[in-house]
Formats: C-alpha cells, sequence, structure tokens
C-alpha cells in the first residue's frame, strides 16, 4: 500500500470537489442524500483524503443529521478515483472515519448505498416504515451502522438535516426539520 489516509485540509478541498463532480455528476444534487448535505458543512473531524505521492485518490465525508429527535451521522460521499477501485483505497476510508465517530461518542451512521460492498464493513438495510428517508430511495439501500449497542435498532422518524451552516439553502429548512 503505497496511498495513505489522512484528514482533509482546506487545502484539498477543491481536489475533492473535482473528484465528486467527476464521478457523480450534477445528478447528484437532485438525490435526497444531497439535499440533506446542502446549506450544511461536513463534520470536518471526520473529513479523510487517501493520498499517493501527493496525488488525491480518495475521500469521504460525515455529515450531520437527525433521525427524528436522535443524532446521526450520513456517510457520503465516498469517492475514489476510477482508475484506483480495487486496491482497497475506499474501505479504507470508511474504517477510519467509523472509528473516529466511534471514538468522538456517534450512536449511529446512515447512507444510502449497495449492501454488498459497504457490508463489508457492517452496514446494514435500515427498514422503510420506522424511518422515513427524505425522498424516494430504493429498499434496501438506507443501510445503517450502529456504533453503539441497540443504537441502530432505536432509530425513529424522520431524517433530517442536523444543522444549518449556511444562510441560505434551497428549501430553506430550519435546523432539525425534514426537506
Amino acid at each position: 500500500m503505497e496511498w495513505e489516509i489522512r484528514p482533509e485540509q482546506s487545502d484539498h478541498a477543491s481536489a475533492v470537489e473535482a473528484l465528486v463532480a467527476g464521478i457523480f455528476g450534477p445528478g447528484r444534487y437532485a438525490k435526497a442524500a444531497y439535499r440533506l448535505r446542502e446549506g450544511v458543512n461536513p463534520v470536518y473531524s471526520l473529513s479523510f483524503v487517501a493520498i499517493e505521492k501527493h496525488t488525491l485518490r480518495g475521500s469521504i465525508r460525515f455529515w450531520p443529521i437527525f433521525v427524528g429527535p436522535a443524532p446521526a451521522l450520513l456517510l457520503g460521499p465516498l469517492a475514489v478515483q476510477p482508475d484506483q477501485r480495487g486496491r482497497g483505497i475506499g474501505i479504507g476510508l470508511m474504517q477510519r472515519g467509523i472509528l473516529e465517530a466511534e471514538r468522538l461518542g456517534y450512536r449511529t451512521i446512515l447512507l444510502v448505498g449497495d449492501l454488498p460492498y459497504y457490508g463489508r464493513v457492517g452496514f446494514a438495510p435500515v427498514p422503510l416504515g420506522p424511518v422515513s428517508f427524505p425522498g424516494p430511495v430504493e429498499r434496501g439501500r438506507l443501510l445503517g451502522l450502529r456504533l453503539q449497542s441497540g443504537a441502530l435498532e432505536a432509530l425513529e422518524g424522520a431524517v433530517a438535516r442536523g444543522r444549518i451552516d449556511h444562510a441560505v439553502c434551497a428549501s430553506g429548512a430550519p435546523l432539525g426539520a425534514p426537506i
């Protein structure tokens, strides 16, 4: 392994944004998970990059959300350069972020993604019903990871932004309000 995981620094921001834009394209803004990030800064202490020979190979960010009254995290985007996939960079970034989130006392992490990939680090489907995600999400793609015993099973309610960091955001939703 020649790449290393480091905390994301402000000088990484433009490279991270370019990587995410190149992988997910402009359609990413229409997805419900992106709308939860709108007007919100990531949890900077949980933002990591994979660097190899001064080149950004991947990145991960986590965002504050609520599920009903319970604070949680939303993972994503997880982005790895397409020609670097299969080297363990994405899994390594997730493992680092998960360990740090657990160390900081977070209880649960949610994401929308593919179980065969994210299940490799412990994510499991979250039943739709007790947890309502804003906007459409395919059954089985809303995944959760319990960082504290019983935390995932106790989730109930609408998923909403954990905070608003920017004065203007597209929906204008207040803190903790569903979008």
